[in-house]
Formats: C-alpha cells, structure tokens, sequence
C-alpha cells in the first residue's frame, strides 16, 4: 500500500512513520503541513522547519503544505495536499484528538483514502515509555502550569516520564501531551541514517502565559555509529 505520512517532526508523527515502515507499506511521502498561525488547531508548529532536515535523514521525500492557520480552511489546505499525490492512504498520529482525528478521517474518506492512526486511544503511559524506547525525543514547546522553562530542551527520558506522571496527578495534565500542555522534536530514529544535532537554539519563555518555544536556528546531520 503506497500512503503518505502527515509529519509534523514530533514524536507522534514519527511513531506513526514507524508503524508504517512496520507494516512494509510504501511510504511515498511526508507530508508538513506549515501554519502561519502559532494557535493552529490541527497542525504542530515549533521547528517545523526542521522537517526538511528530518526528511534528508531519512531518505523519503518531504512535502510541505501551506496553511494560513484559520480554523477548518486549514483541513481543506491539507486537503488540497494530498489530493495532488498518487497514494493508497495516510498515516496520522492522533492519540486522544477527537477533532483532527475526525477531520483527518473525513478528508481521507472524500479522497478515496484509507486513514490509519496507530496510537488511537493508546494509553499514554505505556506509549510514552515505548517512544522512550525507539526515539531520541526533546521538548520544544511547553503550555501547562508545572512545566517552566527548564522543560524547554531537556530529553524525554524515563526519568522526564516520571516527572510527567506526577505532574499529570497534581495538576491534570496529559502524560504524552495530548492536550497541547507540550510540543516534542525526535532528532533520531532506527529509521534514520544519520542523527540531528542542534548547533543554535534559543529559548522563548513567556512569563504571563506560562508557556515557551526552544526555536532551533540551525542543525546538522551528523553520520550515525555502526
């Protein structure tokens, strides 16, 4: 089955290309949808940029999409997207979002396209810990009371899982980040032929909102070890 898979560059969308490589399907595409707005309801938006870089990594041609970020209009430009490509289906990482998933699921439907989303209503937990396991994952975005600036950078790990956890039972917010309280940047992967490394980053950390961007200004691919 040739599908495309809708890559944002964070740990979701780079399960979702996993499962998808795991199941031998022929990944054509990646597909980056770049939203103009920072308060998009569908698409990520920290380093967005980056998946370009990713895409070299990885050896699968990258296409990116256009949004100006205004509520629905923003479905049917990805809609417009993958109309253009000669594929089967498209592969998500929707966990818990009832709304995209719904909408990713109708314009497949219009499309003739099978949808698939391999981590539907996993629990988050026991997801986390199995990213944990494959990806080199790092925090890029945080938006949730408990999570301050020094959340911005730091590698998810087990010992970051934990902390995840009780932050979860004190304050309500969701382990792997459903609700938008963090966004997530994988800088390597089995399927990667070379590892990303950030040369210049820079923290945005906003005191009244209570939220941050790590933006990277400039990375480089660097050979994995055999």
């Amino acid at each position: 089955m040739r599908v495309a898979v809708l890559y944002s560059g964070g740990k979701d969308s780079n399960y979702a290309l996993y499962w998808a490589l795991k199941q031998e399907f022929e990944v054509k595409y990646l597909v980056s949808m770049v939203s103009e707005s920072e308060e998009s309801y569908m698409y990520h938006v920290p380093n967005i940029h980056l998946t370009e870089l990713q895409a070299k990594a990885i050896g699968i041609p990258l296409i990116k999409g256009f949004t100006s970020g205004e509520k629905e209009k923003e479905v049917e430009d990805m809609k417009a997207v993958l109309d253009g490509l000669k594929i089967d289906g498209v592969v998500a990482g929707a966990l818990a979002s009832e709304y995209q998933k719904r909408r990713v699921d109708r314009v497949a439907e219009e499309l003739g396209l099978k949808s698939f989303a391999p981590a539907w209503h996993r629990d988050p937990i026991e997801y986390m810990r199995e990213l944990i396991g494959i990806f080199d994952i790092v925090m890029v975005g945080t938006a949730a009371y408990g999570l301050d600036e020094r959340w911005l950078g730091r590698k998810i790990d087990e010992r970051a899982l934990e902390e995840l956890i009780k932050l979860h039972e004190k304050y309500k917010i969701h382990v792997a980040g459903e609700g938008g309280e963090f966004e997530t940047f994988v800088r390597d992967a089995p399927f990667f032929k070379a590892r990303i490394v950030f040369d210049e980053v820079e923290k945005r950390w906003n005191e009244c909102s209570y939220s941050g961007v790590l933006e990277v200004k400039r990375a480089h691919l660097e050979k994995k070890q055999n």
